[in-house]
């Protein structure tokens, strides 16, 4: 695994984020029929908030990002994406099982949409989220704190 290390967000990282997205989505959204090249990005920057996201940043380089945005009953685990170069190295896992471990000492729950035939559901159902509902684009999954932890 490279050597990788997590910054708070600011403002100015919303375009780096917003075309990571677009590269990243690209491929599931086509797939679903429902990929737009400004859409993807202008979602990212309407709904950009800045005091719940970090930057994963390899070898002091932009190569990622994740919200974790509280809400009335759960965080929502929100933009994750990480550069296709760096997916499967083993980073997206640890930085998912860093912000788990806060959630889980906290006891809140954590929720989450993916796009359906995602390979990160695969990912997210090995550290312990399952189905909540889905529909033909999305797929919401909720992870219960762990016990042990608390």
């Amino acid at each position: 695994m490279a050597d990788w290390e997590t910054r708070p967000a600011s403002v100015a990282d919303v375009e780096a984020v917003a075309e990571l997205r677009a590269v990243v989505l690209r491929a599931d959204l086509q797939r679903l029929g429902r990929y737009d090249e400004q859409r993807v990005r202008q979602r990212l920057r309407d709904g950009f908030a800045p005091a719940h996201t970090w930057v994963i940043e390899v070898g002091g380089a932009f190569a990622g990002c994740v919200s974790l945005r509280p809400a009335e009953d759960a965080y929502w685990l929100e933009h994750f994406y990480l550069a296709p170069h760096l997916q499967g190295s083993g980073i997206g896992a640890a930085v998912l099982r860093g912000l788990l471990e806060q959630c889980d000492r906290d006891g809140t729950l954590v929720r989450l949409n993916v796009l359906q035939g995602s390979p990160a559901r695969r990912l997210y159902e090995r550290h312990g989220f399952t189905l909540d509902t889905e529909d033909p684009v999305d797929v919401f999954m909720v992870r219960e704190p762990a016990l042990a932890v608390r």
